[in-house]
């Protein structure tokens, strides 16, 4: 469901393993996904794995996911090839009750506003910026864009996509003068809000195991991890 939520610009399978590509920033985007057993055998598999990404211009990357990774030794068979782990990430669910703030403004699709916040948040890495803002716009319908403006321009920002009773948020975003003023709480209550209803009653975010604040705020909002997730580089 996380990875439907997220589309990458080019998707491929080899069996229960997914490739995604895009332009090389968002990990997720950009990454193979062994869910499920592959369609041939594992060496062959890993060698058609880096085949894929390498005529696209990209270094491969693989997600491995707590519980369900294909096959189980797969991290055995990475390492000794001169892959290894980094950036572990939490996934974390809740549920979607929560008051929504009359001064976010939501739309089906991000506006200039917005983009500007996610640009700016990308510490001038503007090809990043673009990649998240094309991916943020591939989302499935129905989703929902939120914008809470100060001043006359956008401050803190946020996305979500729903499929069924689910409902996964992203992009959450505030500008760097605008933070620590409890602006992204009010767009996550409004997302969560707008979300039931459209029909959800349990959510899901992603968020860095290192990011202790957005873990504390998640936390507050009775978020709790689900399982975890590892990529692996060369």
């Amino acid at each position: 469901m996380a990875d439907r939520a997220w589309p990458a610009r080019e998707r491929s399978r080899l069996g229960g393993w997914r490739l995604n590509a895009t332009s090389g920033w968002s990990m997720r985007s950009n990454a193979c996904w062994p869910l499920e057993e592959p369609d041939r055998e594992v060496e062959a598999a890993l060698d058609a794995t880096e085949a894929w990404f390498g005529t696209r211009g990209l270094p491969p990357r693989f997600k491995l996911t707590e519980g369900a990774t294909a096959p189980a030794d797969l991290p055995q068979r990475l390492a000794r090839r001169g892959y290894q782990a980094c950036k572990q990430t939490l996934v974390l669910t809740g549920r979607t009750a929560g008051q929504p703030d009359a001064a976010v403004r939501l739309s089906d699709r991000p506006d200039a506003g917005f983009e500007a916040v996610f640009a700016a948040s990308a510490a001038g890495n503007l090809a990043d910026a673009r990649e998240r803002l094309e991916t943020l716009a591939r989302i499935p319908a129905p989703a929902r864009f939120a914008s809470l403006d100060l001043g006359g321009a956008t401050a803190a920002l946020g996305a979500c996509a729903v499929e069924g009773q689910w409902v996964g948020l992203f992009g959450m975003r505030t500008a760097p003068e605008q933070r620590r003023k409890g602006l992204a709480r009010r767009v996550f209550a409004t997302l969560l809000a707008e979300a039931a209803q459209l029909g959800a009653s349990h959510a899901y975010l992603q968020v860095e195991a290192d990011n202790a604040p957005a873990l504390a705020l998640y936390g507050s909002e009775g978020f709790q991890p689900a399982y975890a997730y590892q990529y692996w580089v060369l």
